[in-house]
């Protein structure tokens, strides 16, 4: 029976009225006595579970205050996240193994070794995860922390001695906590002393961004795999330190839907995955159905979400020896509000939450062995398959930086890696020591190197959850080969370490750098706003035994701000900080176009604007702030579209339009955008805009339309037909015409780009504007439908032309996607720098 849209309303003993209130009994089971010495959440916060939305700086608080009065808890700050709020984590088990946590945590990761077949698990505690509210307005996770945290402290009796002797729990209280402080903020500012539940109250409706993301408007449960992000760095060094057998992630979905919790849909389990995993994943189920059962909650199974993308929290367990659980909670997004099944209350949300908590460390200890034997087998097994050997060499030889923050993740997801032993070509492709890495494959991690490293085109379902491609070399546009041996392999790398630049030699005559390294827009913007001159070369040329390829950047000695002795301090000092090699030369003249060539043009200091607010996609609007930022420590002004009219255009060079959910823009905005465009300013636009672009004639394109019509699909399939249409997320080949300014930098003929959008343009009739163009065969990995698949195939996912004296860029979808996607950042900044000599 299909229950996905039932959820159960408070019990009979609960009624709602506007001046609601629960106490601590309500979540508490009164099976065991409670610790009067333990404080309780209201004690410390001044409020009761429920009755406002925790603020992390209280529920940081509570557990620092939990943890000095019990001994079953030790806590540790692991990192900030990027507004400087602390990363908590609390170990909690019985004290007698707290005085021995390390020797467990050893005999622990001996089953995650090979040769662990000696080792005994019947006495073994299990390692549970529990993390929760990785999404910020998903908050009854982490406000059901504080309850969870008070019963594992304080309740006494033969059944929680129990669970504790034969469990350590790493606890998590937020995932998120600068997006659960946005949300809780916005909540609590809203919340009326007779409590509104109608939908259409503010409350209910987040102004923009919303607090599911983190600072930058990530969504962090997509960053487990990647690793990008500080909290994620946190969570993971703690997986790896420990490899859990149990990890859960707590969410909330849509407010009138009732509990989901694992297995999903069978059929998108991603093939890596041992069949044994959902057995245990369901077996687990049981006891969460039991425990709502008992407290009269509806909830649904394996009618929704998936186990495939591995960067999620729920996931990501499972390709390394754990069961990943993921739970969803219909959501009250504010203290109460109205759904089809009644009012739904913020603490009967947090309730379920508890419940599914407790279950879940219930499950461990019934099925202990059955977990430990499972991670052992796991490994056991990966061993086995490891032992076949082999490698993946990957390098670029133009670009250190690229590889090395690929072999950065890895160092993080503890796989190992080692130097080149000497230059080596492979299948084609040239390996430079110093610029590659080789992986042998014959190690712990060997499964989770394939779930990084395959190429995957067939498929059992056709609907993904979230992306069905992520190939880590291909994000990266590395060159990588897959060998039989470990021949190339030079050390182990044990401290991994970025690559040192060349020598920068004082000259008086002019500096040069190549345009292919990851962090050469960094130095140019530096150059540009220390109010230098730079050029950048249209042509190759080559001197002194170094051929230097298009998009060089020359920079004068002489007519600059800075004395030639001044400057040379200044280069050498970027060249440092950004490892990024620049070269004195002593003479003009050179084979091809010589430095005084008029194919070395002028480069404008760039002042960038991006458009956010309202209508704008905060993924894409954060991805874009991010590399600006973090990356490339380029300024990038944020205007809000409801400010957007007031704000003087002129002192812009560039104005970036992320992916919208519909156009925030009107007449007025329309008609001031295209004057800027018109006066000289670069327009830069992304995905839905594209259609935009054409309607308001910034920029003419043809957009191919799919022509399919449904035959032989019920009205029960029709969600699974429409849904088979969408690309979710795929890695596609185009070609390069490297003279073109859009793709200076890039070394091959090829690039992979990501695609998570169905817009097909039509290529130009003149080739020379078709600068990027999916191959006839595009498809690297991921899953299409054969329909698009036909239209992608010689399409463009780049359109540029001029528009008065100024330039509009447009790209089908977000070269900058998630953080990971390296290879293709410079997309942007190559329109940033280069637009206005495309």
């Amino acid at each position: 029976m299909n229950i996905r849209f039932l959820i159960f309303f408070l019990v009979a003993s609960i009624s709602f009225a506007q001046d609601y209130q629960v106490d601590l009994s309500y979540y508490l089971p009164q099976d065991v006595t409670y610790n009067p010495s333990i404080p309780t959440p209201k004690s410390v916060i001044k409020h009761e579970v429920g009755d406002w939305h925790v603020t992390h700086d209280k529920l940081v608080q509570y557990m620092y205050a939990l943890s000095k009065s019990s001994e079953r808890i030790t806590i540790e700050d692991r990192g900030t996240t990027f507004e400087g709020r602390p990363l908590l984590l609390l170990t909690i088990t019985a004290p007698s193994n707290h005085s021995q946590i390390e020797t467990i945590q050893k005999q622990h990761i001996a089953l995650t070794e090979a040769n662990n077949n000696s080792i005994a698990t019947a006495e073994m505690p299990l390692v549970v995860y529990q993390g929760f509210s990785i999404h910020g307005n998903e908050p009854s996770g982490s406000n059901a922390a504080l309850a969870v945290a008070y019963y594992l402290a304080a309740a006494q009796g033969p059944k929680i001695d129990e669970l504790l002797q034969n469990t350590v729990i790493l606890f998590d209280p937020a995932f998120n906590p600068d997006g659960l402080q946005r949300f809780a903020y916005w909540a609590n500012m809203h919340k009326s002393k007779n409590i509104n539940p109608d939908p259409n109250d503010r409350e209910y409706d987040e102004i923009w961004p919303g607090g599911r993301t983190n600072h930058y408007w990530f969504d962090m449960n997509r960053d487990w795999l990647p690793v990008q992000l500080p909290e994620s760095r946190a969570r993971i060094a703690t997986f790896h330190k420990w490899y859990p057998n149990i990890l859960t992630d707590h969410h909330e979905m849509g407010t009138n839907s009732s509990f989901f919790f694992q297995p999903g849909i069978p059929s998108r389990t991603h093939p890596l995955t041992p069949t044994k995993n959902q057995k245990l994943t369901g077996a687990i189920g049981k006891f969460h159905a039991n425990a709502f059962d008992k407290i009269g909650s509806f909830y649904y199974t394996e009618e929704d979400y998936d186990d495939f993308y591995y960067g999620k929290g729920s996931t990501f367990p499972d390709i390394n020896g754990s069961i990943g659980i993921l739970f969803e909670q219909g959501s009250s997004r504010g203290h109460a509000q109205e759904s089809n099944n009644g009012i739904l209350t913020f603490p009967f949300t947090i309730r379920n939450q508890f419940t599914a908590a407790l279950s879940t460390l219930e499950a461990g200890v019934s099925l202990r062995t059955q977990l430990l034997d499972y991670q052992k087998e796991f490994f056991n097994n990966a061993s086995k398959e490891a032992a076949t050997g082999g490698s993946i060499i990957f390098g670029d030889e133009k670009d250190a930086s690229k590889v090395f923050h690929l072999a950065e993740i890895l160092e993080r997801h503890k796989i190992s890696f080692h130097e080149l032993k000497q230059d080596a070509s492979v299948n084609g492709k040239n390996y430079k020591k110093g610029f590659s890495y080789v992986v042998p494959k014959n190690q712990k991690q060997h499964r989770l190197i394939n779930a990084m490293f395959e190429k995957r085109t067939t498929f059992q379902d056709s609907l993904f959850y979230d992306i069905s491609a992520w190939t880590f070399p291909l994000a990266f546009n590395l060159d990588y080969s897959e060998t039989n041996s470990v021949a190339n392999a030079g050390n182990e790398v044990i401290q991994l370490q970025k690559k040192k630049p060349s020598e920068v030699i004082s000259s008086n005559y002019a500096y040069v750098m190549e345009w292919h390294d990851y962090y050469t827009p960094k130095v140019l913007n530096k150059i540009l706003q220390k109010g230098l001159r730079a050029k950048v070369g249209m042509t190759p040329f080559s001197m002194n035994g170094t051929t230097y390829d298009y998009g060089t950047i020359l920079i004068p000695v002489h007519n600059q701000e800075l004395t030639p002795k001044a400057l040379a301090e200044f280069i050498k000092e970027v060249s440092t900080n950004s490892n990024v090699t620049i070269t004195g030369v002593t003479t003009g003249q050179t084979q091809g176009i010589d430095l005084g060539s008029n194919d070395f043009k002028t480069l404008e200091t760039p002042k960038v604007a991006m458009l956010v607010g309202e209508g704008v996609n905060p993924y894409d609007a954060g991805e874009i702030w991010h590399v600006f930022d973090q990356r490339y420590e380029m300024l990038l002004t944020k205007l809000d579209t409801r400010n957007f009219n007031r704000i003087d255009l002129s002192t812009y060079t560039d104005l970036i339009l992320p992916n919208n959910w519909g156009s925030g823009l009107d007449t007025n905005a329309i008609n001031k955008i295209k004057s800027w465009v018109r006066n000289g300013g670069t327009l830069i636009a992304y995905k839905n805009n594209g259609k935009w672009l054409d309607k308001n004639e910034l920029l003419k394109m043809n957009f191919k339309k799919v022509k399919d019509t449904a035959r032989n699909i019920s009205f029960e399939q029709r969600g699974n037909y429409r849904g088979a249409k969408v690309i979710g997320g795929a890695i596609f080949e185009t070609t390069l015409d490297r003279s073109h300014p859009i793709a200076f930098g890039f070394k091959n003929n090829t690039l992979p780009v990501f695609r998570n959008s169905t817009l097909f343009v039509e290529p130009d009739t003149d080739s020379y504007n078709n600068p990027i163009q999916y191959t006839e065969t595009p498809l690297l990995s991921g899953y299409i439908s054969k329909p698009n698949l036909t239209l992608l195939k010689n399409s463009v996912p780049f359109k540029m032309g001029n528009f008065g004296r100024g330039t509009v860029v447009y790209f089908t979808d977000n070269g900058n996607f998630r953080a990971f996607w390296y290879g293709t950042n410079k997309l942007l900044m190559n329109a940033i720098f280069f637009g206005n000599h495309m």
